[in-house]
């Protein structure tokens, strides 16, 4: 297989991860990196630019459906504009190997904080599900 036929196929993926919600480039990235060989900039720089279209799409439909008030996103746009920024002069002048350990580390808390929602989520529905119970038996 060659190194395009991986390209496309990892883009492929990482679109269709990104379209059902997870982040595109949470796949994306390593498999530009492992898979296709890619500088870690590269690879980095390649999310970026995919992030745009589909962004500007999310946006869109969500705007459509009346989730998204231009208002109330003004800080949220202006500290996501400045952190941006300064990841980028970080990212610049960090050598590949800082770069590639940032992400792991990124990706791994990323893991934890899912794994620990999912456990919550998990509780809470177990207790809500043992309160239904109870109710159910007392009403009876």
């Amino acid at each position: 297989m060659t190194a395009q036929q991986v390209i496309i196929i990892v883009s492929a993926l990482g679109g269709i991860i990104g379209g059902m919600g997870m982040g595109g480039g949470t796949l994306l990235i390593p498999l530009l990196t492992l898979a296709a060989g890619i500088d870690q900039h590269l690879a980095q720089s390649i999310n970026l630019i995919a992030f745009i279209p589909m962004s500007v799409v999310a946006i869109c439909i969500h705007k459509k459906n009346g989730y998204v008030t231009f208002g109330k996103s003004v800080h949220i746009v202006a500290l996501a504009v400045i952190g941006a920024v300064g990841g980028s002069f970080l990212a610049k002048y960090s050598g590949g190997y800082v770069l590639r350990a940032c992400y792991g580390a990124f990706l791994i808390a990323l893991g934890v904080y899912q794994m620990v929602k999912a456990i919550i989520t998990a509780v809470k529905n177990k207790k809500a599900k043992n309160a239904v119970i109870l109710n159910k038996k007392r009403t009876v």
